[in-house]
């Protein structure tokens, strides 16, 4: 492929136009232009030469719509890999052409803020992201609905938060080009704290993760494997940008969101609640690197993102495949199926592995560098943080895998994955033995991989490590087992401030429109108490002096008749205008 075709046009545009003719053509056909747009994205990444290809004006500033180095081109190949992916599965699962439109629209929109050269750009595409995902959510109705709406004001927060900061930082570079200045600068502290929370939104922050196991469990099976992928490594994408020298106290909430996911995770009994759990569990080994800032940690960050995309979507396929087979979506109500869905089985176990961290599969590999990178560094409350997330997340996985697969037995016909969702699947599960077995392969695509990395993989070390964190996540299920089968739907801080924000809107809304009413009232009042009283001068002097003096038929009298005739009248407006004009005339 010719250098001048790769970058004429920027690869979000494939993908956004295959999801405008989406729903004007056949279910196949549509759905076959969704994986060729989408899987058209990873030549172009990993062919097209480092620099910006397409520089233009935006709102009137200069900006760059296709800029291409090392971590774009990491984040191009896998979005468009697993958007290809996606959108076949998609199909298998019975999604409409209507959703998987909104789906490509989504992978667009994502893949044109990570090829993005400056904030501006960058930016609009990630309000874009909002936008499109929130449709992707709403399409699916019932409860989707308000889930997608929760989802789209928190997201709207934080978009506000980040364009904040990224017009502070205009105000002190003058431009919004990436290269202008390295990182969000200006302000000081405030800046970057607009920009950390802003982008900690889309990543899942402590605190304000709520949004993922709210809104991910809810649409159609298809929808979540797209939406499992693209919000949260966005941000970790955006957060790179804000800070690509690290920050300290990043570092430190990336480990507290592995520790906090991880725990919220083992909790649940819905899978897919279970699973957005630890979305923001696997984020937080990501932001933790970004935040370390060292060359090995920043390229074990985007190694996790590329990896955790591969195990996360994998896992997201299994489970939807036992939710579009047996419709259920509890843990309480599907059980031994490992004999009656082997493939899918295999593949949630080497999904599990992966995302376990288990030696010989790629998150061992990614996972490890952030955690090697920790240790050297001698941000030993980091490390011990990660190093119990990582017990937290065998544990969640064998809770899973245990009553999904292997205890009990569910009650019904049901059959394994169809043959397009198995190609998905094992094609996905193939890329997470081959880049654990073969790190290298990985660390080929790694940003700072120029002159090779100062780690290695397999160590007796971090094998040892792998295997301890496994072991004592069995431990801890065969502990824990009894008291998890006893417990009921956890609930999270979602819990506290969406009533808030629920009576507080209304009775924010009640106060103004009651407020409205009393003032329309009183003005009301006030301007028929006026004519009331023009019309009838004499019986309104009479009830404000109290004067009872009246004639033979009961009227009021007064020494002056204050009733004036039409002469009277428009002598008295004349000069009153005229007094007017001469008061407007001489200020």
């Amino acid at each position: 492929m010719a250098v001048d075709a790769l970058t004429t046009v920027p690869p979000f545009v494939y993908v956004l136009v295959a999801a405008l003719l989406l729903p004007v053509v056949p279910r196949r056909v549509g759905h076959a232009l969704g994986v060729v747009a989408t899987a058209v994205v990873v030549p172009i990444a990993y062919l097209a030469p480092a620099g910006v290809h397409w520089e233009t004006f935006l709102f009137g500033f200069e900006v760059a719509l296709f800029n291409v180095d090392d971590f774009s081109r990491l984040m191009g190949i896998i979005f468009g890999f697993i958007g290809a992916i996606a959108v076949l599965y998609s199909y298998a699962s019975d999604a409409s052409n209507k959703q998987t439109a909104y789906a490509l629209s989504y992978a667009g929109t994502s893949i044109g803020a990570v090829f993005a050269g400056d904030w501006l750009t960058l930016v609009f595409f990630w309000e874009l992201m909002a936008v499109t995902s929130t449709l992707l959510v709403w399409d699916y109705g019932g409860k989707a609905v308000r889930a997608g709406f929760r989802y789209a004001v928190l997201h709207g927060i934080g978009g506000s938060l980040v364009l904040a900061a990224i017009i502070w930082h205009y105000a002190e570079v003058g431009s919004f080009l990436f290269s202008a200045a390295d990182g969000i600068v200006g302000g000081g502290p405030a800046v970057l704290a607009l920009a950390a929370v802003g982008i900690g939104v889309n990543v899942g922050f402590v605190g304000l993760h709520a949004w993922l196991p709210d809104t991910y469990p809810r649409p159609h099976v298809a929808a979540s494997v797209f939406l499992c992928v693209y919000t949260t490594k966005t941000g970790v994408y955006a957060m790179y940008r804000a800070f690509p020298e690290g920050h300290l106290w990043i570092a430190y909430m990336g480990a507290a969101m592995a520790v906090f996911g991880a725990t919220m995770a083992v909790l649940q009994k819905d899978m897919r609640r279970l699973l957005s759990y630890h979305i923001q569990s696997q984020v937080g080994y990501m932001i933790a690197g970004v935040g370390i800032g060292t060359t090995v940690a920043t390229a074990g960050a985007f190694g996790h993102v590329f990896n955790h995309i591969l195990y996360k979507s994998l896992l997201f396929m299994t489970v939807g495949v036992i939710i579009y087979r047996t419709g259920e979506e509890s843990l309480k109500y599907v059980g031994g199926l490992w004999r009656r869905m082997p493939v899918t089985f295999v593949a949630f176990v080497v999904a599990a592995l992966s995302i376990g961290g288990f030696p010989g599969f790629n998150g061992f590999v990614s996972k490890g560098m952030v955690l090697a990178e920790a240790h050297y560094e001698h941000l030993d409350v980091i490390w011990y943080l990660l190093l119990a997330g990582g017990v937290g997340t065998f544990l969640s996985f064998i809770k899973l895998g245990w009553y999904a697969f292997y205890e009990g037995s569910y009650d019904g016909p049901v059959r394994d994955a169809n043959r397009l969702q198995m190609v998905g699947m094992v094609s996905v599960a193939i890329l997470c033995v081959v880049y654990g077995l073969f790190p290298n392969a990985l660390f080929a695509i790694l940003p700072g991989n120029e002159g090779g990395f100062d780690y290695t993989t397999y160590t007796w070390g971090h094998i040892q490590e792998g295997l301890i964190l496994f072991a004592l996540g069995v431990v801890a299920f065969a502990i824990l087992k009894k008291p998890l089968d006893r417990l009921g739907r956890v609930p999270d801080v979602d819990a506290l401030y969406n009533p808030l924000a629920f009576y507080g809107t209304r009775g924010l809304v009640r106060g103004v429109t009651e407020t409205y009413a009393a003032v329309d009232r009183a003005a009301v009042a006030t301007a028929s108490g006026v004519t009331w009283t023009v019309g009838n001068p004499d019986e309104a002097l009479r009830r404000v002096t109290g004067r009872t003096d009246t004639d033979d038929e009961g009227n009021a009298t007064w020494p002056v008749s204050l009733r004036a005739g039409m002469g009277t009248s428009i002598l008295l407006l004349t000069a009153v205008v005229t007094v007017g004009i001469g008061l407007l005339v001489a200020i």
